[in-house]
């Protein structure tokens, strides 16, 4: 869609497994030259500014410097983060400029970073993208997705959706107007890496003793229970909780699906961990609150990330109470005298006691 100098890009932002669309809307006027980005965007969203002007240059493409752009990234009450924008501000830019069809831009969604020399770099949480526009496929018009090599390949484990991958920016340009040419190859889909064997856990055949533990944990893993241990150090949580992965059941397609997208949402999503399931051992000195809750609203906490943890809450508890006490500063006791009063005569004539 395309009026004068209006052009408007499919994206998304992440929101958790969620990732709800984005409308890139970048409009070109007369007047004084500017760059304007509105739309509740973060920092890394806002420094596209420069990534965006510098790669379209570089690349050899138009920009009109000459003119005063405006990007506004739709919902405006939506918070947008990272340097998913840059693809589709660029693209923008180039339809408003009449170096593009706008008209076909409507079968796409982009998302994708880019280096000042136009190169497309991965994202986060492209798997969650691509769930989200296959649950959304029903009620919305069907769009193929265009992200960066490495994240194409991510999201193309999710069957039956169109994904395209590309290198630089201009292999996308190249691609969007052969689109209206009969006799144009068309754009060759991303195809996704192949599944490898999950690797294999430990066995509770390895742990001798600990006879009551690992009845509990059998008991939790065939109702589905959630569990607490709670010890000293050297007792063997990590152990135990380490071998209790191989006593539930393999994940099925959805479940691996979900997983992966959730390992995808914090970067940290390879082949080598795609069916597996994770275990999380926080260390007993930091706080449980500072490990689970972190300050990136996008980013995957650490309980949400684990199918099982294990932490030592007596002992944290205790060295966090506990006070420092050496023979040359004794410790400080709980009761203490209250502060006297500063008093308002000059020090020469106060009277030691």
């Amino acid at each position: 869609m395309r009026s004068m100098s209006l052009a408007i890009v499919h994206s998304r932002a992440l929101d958790g497994l969620a990732a709800p669309p984005v409308t890139v809307e970048v409009h070109l006027a007369n007047g004084l030259p500017s760059f304007t980005l509105v739309g509740l965007a973060d920092t890394e969203v806002k420094e596209a500014r420069e990534r965006v002007r510098a790669a379209l240059l570089t690349s050899g493409l138009g920009f009109p410097t000459n003119k005063r752009i405006t990007v506004n990234l739709a919902p405006a009450d939506l918070p947008k983060e990272s340097g998913r924008f840059d693809l589709p501000i660029a693209i923008g830019i180039l339809a408003a400029h009449g170096q593009l069809d706008a008209h076909h831009l409507e079968r796409f969604e982009f998302a994708g970073e880019l280096s000042l020399a136009g190169d497309l770099r991965p994202v986060r949480g492209a798997l969650a993208m691509s769930l989200a526009l296959r649950r959304q496929g029903i009620s919305n018009p069907q769009r193929a997705l265009v992200l960066p090599e490495a994240s194409a390949r991510e999201a193309a484990l999710v069957d039956g959706w169109p994904i395209h991958g590309a290198a630089h920016l201009l292999d996308v340009v190249r691609e969007l107007p052969a689109l209206s040419q009969a006799d144009a190859p068309p754009w060759p889909p991303a195809r996704p890496e192949a599944i490898r064997t999950p690797a294999r856990h430990g066995d509770f055949a390895e742990v001798k003793g600990q006879a009551g533990a690992k009845r509990a944990l059998q008991i939790a893993a065939a109702g589905g229970l959630g569990v607490v241990m709670v010890g000293p150090p050297g007792t063997g949580k990590s152990m135990l909780a380490q071998r209790f992965v191989s006593l539930l059941p393999a994940l099925d397609g959805d479940e691996a699906l979900e997983s992966a997208a959730v390992l995808s949402l914090s970067g940290t999503f390879s082949m080598q961990r795609w069916g597996l399931r994770v275990m999380r051992a926080p260390h007993r000195r930091p706080r449980w609150s500072a490990a689970a809750h972190r300050r990136a609203p996008a980013r995957s906490r650490w309980r949400t990330m684990a199918c099982c943890s294990s932490m030592s809450c007596p002992s944290s508890r205790a060295r966090r109470s506990r006070r420092c006490a050496s023979p040359s500063r004794p410790a400080a006791s709980r009761s203490r005298a209250p502060r006297a009063r500063p008093t308002s005569r000059p020090a020469s004539s106060c009277s030691r006691r």
